[in-house]
């Protein structure tokens, strides 16, 4: 006789605001006796731009490869958009928008056309290809053969091409990299607007003045573990309160320098001196008794100065 005893009530799915975008919890990854990825917990809410900072070697392509279910790791949980990514799930794809610092490209084929194979194997329409070219500010460059692009242009279109389909979670991979200063800076602006339209983006750089720009929170990896996460202000805020005043070579001398009140170091770098202290206030009136400020400047703490001391790859000089 079939039992007619009533199911129990079943969960709702998951709704597209439902939990954080990525959650990880104990995630490890070794190759032999080399630990890839040692324990990293970890979540990246809706709506974040979430950097992954890290030396060569830290676990971060690992790491956002397990994320996109390319690795699986060998234990702890990962949760992608609510599903596990691994065995690459096939219809967790379709919301993933994946850049890589090596990106495909039908090179023979314009720009426009290149955004329109992509948006078709998504089974977008041209529309969506046409949109997306001008949000990464290609319209102009549609009809350029792929091949004829300059690097800043191919890293937008690689962009676009991650882009298309309207995913909710976006993997860019060092986008900036390789660029020239002003190609870099443009593109900051796409990833401006990125942000500005709510997308959820996990960002790999080793640029720290963009990630310190753009992100609303990073994580430092060192040696397969995250050593930091916060908002880079944050993180800023936590690390050394010195600060260092750089005058000019030849309008103070060491002594003179030593014997102010509240300098607590005294150094000579690249045609300056180097005034170290806890209270910048107090010794820029000093200098200004002696020498005047002109040319005077004063630096604080960056997320550089962080990345440095938590990486131990160097000791840093504050940035302006």
């Amino acid at each position: 006789m079939t039992s007619t005893a009533p199911r129990p009530p079943q969960d709702p799915p998951a709704g597209p605001s439902a939990g954080p975008a990525v959650a990880l919890t104990e995630v490890r990854k070794t190759y032999g006796a080399s630990r890839a990825v040692d324990g990293v917990s970890l979540t990246v809410e809706r709506g974040e731009f979430f950097g992954l900072l890290g030396p060569n070697g830290a676990g971060k392509t690992t790491l956002v490869e397990i994320m996109e279910g390319q690795r699986r790791a060998d234990s702890g949980t990962v949760a992608v958009l609510g599903e596990s990514p691994w065995l690459r799930n096939t219809a967790l794809l379709p919301r993933l928008g994946v850049q890589t610092q090596a990106s495909a490209f039908f090179v023979r084929l314009t720009a426009r056309e290149h955004l329109a194979t992509v948006a078709a194997l998504y089974r977008c329409d041209a529309a969506a290809a046409e949109r997306t070219l001008a949000s990464v500010g290609l319209t102009e460059q549609g009809d350029t053969r792929v091949d004829d692009l300059s690097g800043g242009q191919r890293q937008r279109l690689a962009i676009a091409s991650a882009l298309v389909h309207d995913p909710e979670l976006i993997f860019l991979d060092e986008p900036t990299a390789a660029l020239d200063p002003q190609a870099r800076r443009s593109l900051w602006q796409v990833l401006r607007d990125l942000k500005g339209q709510g997308r959820t983006i996990v960002y790999t750089t080793h640029h720290l003045d963009e990630a310190e720009a753009l992100c609303d929170r990073v994580a430092i990896m060192v040696a397969g573990r995250v050593a930091a996460l916060d908002s880079p202000g944050r993180l800023i805020a936590a690390a050394t309160p010195t600060t260092r005043l750089l005058v000019p070579a030849g309008r103070l001398t060491p002594e003179q320098a030593r014997a102010i009140e509240a300098v607590d170091r005294v150094t000579e770098e690249g045609g300056s001196l180097v005034l170290e202290t806890l209270a910048a206030g107090r010794v820029l009136a000093a200098v200004d008794a002696i020498t005047g400020l002109q040319g005077v400047q004063t630096r604080t703490a960056s997320l550089e100065d962080v990345y440095l001391e938590l990486t131990g790859t160097g000791t840093g000089a504050p940035q302006p």
